[in-house]
């Protein structure tokens, strides 16, 4: 009994060693300035979810700003060296235009205001994802039909949930058909980038990007055709991961631009 009590600490010690490279990992990250403010974005975004798995909407008046909050202090400290270029300002402007969306949608008569913020979000996202490619190809160069046979899907996906909650916009039937075309455009950019860039990149800004394309359409879904379940959290999981994987997967371009 005694032998076997000895073996078990020293294993228990060995576990301990070779976990310490880790711990000085953990520690090392958490001096990392850029690191802590993913740590906020995960933190808020946790909490949001909580908030609103426990129903208490009144709070997220303090959670749910502080998700892209975290997002955009990233950004803005790994893209300094390269902060006055097209590609940084218009990816910080996406972040402020959803920063400001997101506040607006807290309240519900300010939803046209906050689909308006998102829609000028996506703006800039399409500016950005154009810059974080090479050169794109000549007018006369591309194959139309090619390209409209691949975004099919997505023309068809959009056009369905249009489809789906037209009986029930009202006279926000002309603002909601632009976002809608805004955010089809934004997502097609982003397929475009293949092979226009190193795939950590594309798929990463991608993923993004459909995941963004995916909360949108429940939030319309959820408000103009019929109540989703649990359409809370599966809004704001997929709306952060997407937010989360365009950062980085513009974060991977800039690190190699091919």
């Amino acid at each position: 009994m005694f032998l076997q009590y000895l073996i078990r600490i020293f294993h228990q010690v060995q576990n301990l060693q070779s976990s310490f490279p880790v711990i000085l990992k953990i520690i090392i990250d958490l001096k990392n300035k850029n690191i802590l403010w993913l740590y906020l974005f995960l933190f808020a975004t946790l909490t949001d979810m909580a908030f609103i798995l426990e129903q208490k909407p009144a709070l997220r008046f303090f959670t749910k700003p502080l998700i892209i909050l975290g997002l955009i202090g990233y950004f803005y400290q790994i893209t300094k060296p390269i902060s006055s270029t097209l590609l940084a300002r218009s990816i910080l402007g996406a972040l402020l235009f959803s920063l400001l969306g997101d506040i607006l949608l807290l309240w519900d008569h300010l939803f046209v205001y906050g689909i308006g913020a998102f829609l000028l979000a996506h703006v800039c996202y399409i500016i950005g994802f154009k810059v974080a490619q090479k050169a794109p190809e000549s007018v006369l160069n591309v194959n139309f039909v090619k390209t409209f046979f691949i975004n099919l899907p997505i023309y068809f996906l959009a056009a369905f949930t249009f489809y789906l909650i037209n009986p029930n916009l009202g006279t926000l039937k002309i603002p909601v058909i632009i976002y809608i075309i805004v955010i089809v455009s934004m997502l097609t950019t982003a397929r475009e980038r293949y092979g226009k860039c190193n795939p950590a990149s594309f798929w990463q800004v991608f993923i993004g990007a459909c995941l963004f394309f995916i909360s949108d359409g429940l939030i319309a879904l959820n408000k103009f055709y019929q109540p989703v379940p649990d359409a809370g959290l599966l809004i704001m999981g997929s709306y952060a991961i997407a937010q989360l994987m365009i950062v980085m997967g513009i974060r991977s371009h800039f690190i190699q631009p091919k």
